[in-house]
């Protein structure tokens, strides 16, 4: 990838344990640890992975919603770690995020034309209070709902509804790059199909950027160009979405896979069941974290020798001694 917008680089975010009369730190959470990839201007990255394996930390450290313990995160060739004060606020209008609970991440006491309009005011984006107005409205038409909504309250509208409110919030700013951290998975099946083809729809019209984080691997085919998965803080392999789904490295992408839906009754596949549970991320294993669960595993090497997330053909990206 020649130039590309995104650029995270041995990003690590740890959260300390505390304990004792002191209150001193007596271990750490390795959340995210050692995480690098690259997105592309008008691509959408698609970052899988069971719950806990660092996905949302990720892309709220890329935003500095979250500060990172170190690593380095460049976008538009900034480096977003070394910003703070008046450049890092400046920096917010390119970077937004629509964040996984319509519920709870928009406020009840404000009207939907007040959650949509406070970046507008923060960013002094609209003159005049007409122009204020027609913004506001412009973004609800833009993303499916009417201009009468904007004197709404959040409660009066479904589920599906103020995840729209949120990505209207998200668009206020025109920003370059939004994190999309599960923005369906609180949704029905039937209403997710549709927030998946307005987000499809408004990266064409104003030629977005997506960091599009889920759990779910069928949610993730249809919108990514690539995908990236991680587990327990680490990425184990980076493929297009084609490449992945079609012939996956890693043996816990292979996992993941097994346990997608296939619609077709007549092809059937053979679910993968992997022995254990995930490790604490307190104490990671050592070695490669995948190998205390890993079906393939070879000991000691597994056990002791981190491997590397080293490239293959054709772009495809694997972390495994035995694969690639």
């Amino acid at each position: 990838m020649s130039d590309p917008l995104l650029r995270v680089k041995d990003l690590v975010r740890y959260f300390s344990i505390k304990g004792g009369i002191f209150s001193r730190e007596v271990d750490r959470v390795h959340a995210v640890d050692g995480v690098s990839f690259e997105i592309a201007a008008g691509e959408t990255l698609g970052l899988v992975g069971e719950s806990g394996c660092g996905k949302s930390t990720t892309g709220r450290c890329i935003l500095r919603l979250i500060e990172p313990t170190a690593g380095e995160i460049w976008f538009a060739g900034r480096n977003v770690t070394a910003l703070g004060g008046e450049a890092l606020r400046a920096l917010a209008r390119d970077m937004q995020i629509i964040f996984q609970d319509p519920y709870a991440s928009l406020n009840p006491r404000m009207t939907v034309g007040a959650i949509i309009g406070e970046a507008l005011i923060i960013h002094k984006l609209a003159k005049t209070p007409r122009e204020f107005e027609e913004r506001i409205v412009s973004l609800l038409e833009t993303v499916g709902l009417s201009a009468d909504h904007m004197r709404r309250y959040p409660h009066e509208f479904s589920g599906g509804q103020r995840q729209r409110i949120g990505i209207a919030r998200a668009l206020a700013v025109s920003p370059k790059l939004i994190v999309c951290d599960e923005p369906v998975s609180a949704l029905d099946v039937s209403i997710q199909a549709q927030v998946i083809n307005l987000l499809e729809d408004l990266q064409e019209q104003f030629n977005l950027t997506y960091l599009f984080i889920a759990h779910d691997l069928s949610v993730v085919e249809h919108i990514s160009n690539r995908v990236a998965v991680m587990y327990l803080g680490r990425i184990v392999e980076i493929a297009s979405a084609h490449d992945l789904y079609t012939r996956p490295l890693h043996p816990y992408t292979e996992a993941l896979l097994s346990a997608v839906p296939i619609p077709d009754p007549e092809v059937k596949r053979q679910r993968i069941m992997l022995q254990g549970d995930v490790p604490s991320p307190i104490r990671p294993p050592t070695g490669c974290r995948f190998h205390t669960r890993c079906p393939i595993r070879e000991l000691p090497l597994c056990s002791t020798e981190s491997p590397p997330l080293k490239q293959g053909a054709d772009g495809h990206w694997v972390a495994c001694h035995l694969r690639g």
